[in-house]
């Protein structure tokens, strides 16, 4: 009965959060978390093996569509200009985020869990406010950002796992291998598509009956998943690289990320999401000083951000260097992933793994109020 009433609870909430988000004007992710955090204290949702599974793969499946945003091409092909702020943007917000931690003595996690990148918000406000100057700078900053911080993601996974001995050598070095293999394919298979462009074509053909493309992508993504497993390295490094494969090499297929991204928003990625709200007890609210943190880890993480994002002053102009600044202020699924991560290894304690949970709700939510208002104020001043 018990696993009767999770499946029905799972599917309610896929089905019912994109309502909700439109009431409340709001992304369906941070609906989904609540529902599950909600509906989790209530009972209607539990531990389960298969939902922990599926959660999993969900998170995976995630990676990789945020690799899907990324055509390595045009990221080569991005000005020197652009590219030395961008390298500055980033030294800034570690800087930052290496001398609050150490100011106020909050631990080495604390130093890569602060200047978290992840593209998947912003991808959904290019939806909403279509390719603006600003939101163009923040896709290509945010494509380099989001590998920094998977990069950062697999070397403290593998030191909380092994710690800072020869464990951690190993895997860096392991690491470095293969991104190392990853280049030397990657510029094989550049050379492959240029001096035989047909190839691509034959892999994933326009006229396509059998879903040449999807089998294509899902095969690439269990490969390197598989591979990472194998090297013990992070495996959401893998499906990042994987997803990257798509726009990179077959920009024929202009739709396919976009039908990629329908299943995985669809099915697989909500039932991650609603498994972070289960794992959310709204009883921890009761928890002396957790809101007051979350409040001032979100408002940390929007700032630094904020500040960083000056950079871009010249090019963009203050208000649209604050809408960049703000639309990375929303590292949602890294800054969990990272959270639980560091939790589990006993890290943190349980008072800021619930924080940064919350924080991340927090700044989604009022993020994207800013953003919506800045933009209204911005269309009322073109208009006058």
């Amino acid at each position: 009965m018990g696993e009767t009433t999770l499946i029905i609870t799972i599917a309610l909430i896929i089905i019912f959060s994109p309502f909700f988000a439109k009431i409340l004007r709001l992304p369906t992710t941070p609906i989904e978390i609540i529902l599950g955090s909600i509906l989790g204290y209530i009972g209607f949702l539990h531990d389960e093996h298969l939902f922990e599974v599926v959660a999993e793969i969900g998170f995976l499946y995630l990676m990789f569509i945020a690799g899907t945003e990324i055509n390595l091409k045009d990221v080569i092909k991005t000005p020197k200009s652009l590219m030395k702020k961008i390298v500055l943007y980033l030294i800034i917000l570690y800087g930052f985020s290496i001398s609050f931690s150490l100011y106020f003595d909050l631990g080495k996690i604390f130093m890569v869990l602060l200047p978290l990148i992840s593209v998947g918000l912003v991808a959904a406000l290019s939806k909403e406010y279509g390719k603006t100057p600003w939101l163009e700078v923040s896709m290509t900053t945010g494509a380099i950002g989001e590998v920094v911080s998977i990069g950062f993601l697999t070397i403290t996974s593998a030191a909380l796992e092994s710690g800072f001995g020869l464990g951690l050598m190993e895997t860096i070095l392991s690491l470095l291998l293969f991104i190392f293999f990853m280049f030397l394919v990657f510029k094989a298979m550049e050379i492959l598509f240029w001096w035989y462009p047909k190839v691509s074509l034959i892999l994933m053909p326009h006229k396509d009956n059998q879903e040449q493309d999807i089998r294509l992508s899902i095969g690439i993504l269990f490969l390197l998943v598989g591979i990472m497993f194998y090297l013990h390295l992070e495996l959401a490094f893998g499906a990042f690289l994987a997803g990257i494969f798509i726009p990179t090499f077959f920009e024929h297929k202009h739709e396919l990320p976009e039908k990629l991204s329908s299943f995985g928003f669809g099915f697989l990625i909500p039932i991650f999401f609603i498994h972070i709200g289960t794992s959310f007890h709204l009883e921890a609210l009761n928890i002396d000083g957790l809101i007051l943190k979350a409040i001032v880890i979100a408002f940390v993480m929007i700032m630094m951000r904020v500040i960083a994002s000056l950079v871009f002053l010249k090019e963009l102009g203050f208000r649209d260097s604050l809408l960049m600044g703000l639309s990375h202020s929303m590292p949602l699924t890294l800054l969990i992933a990272m959270a639980t991560l560091a939790y589990n290894a006993n890290s943190i304690d349980i008072l800021h793994y619930y924080a940064f949970i919350l924080a991340a709700l927090f700044q989604v939510i009022s993020v994207m109020i800013v953003i919506k208002i800045i933009n209204i104020y911005k269309s009322k001043k073109l208009l006058n």
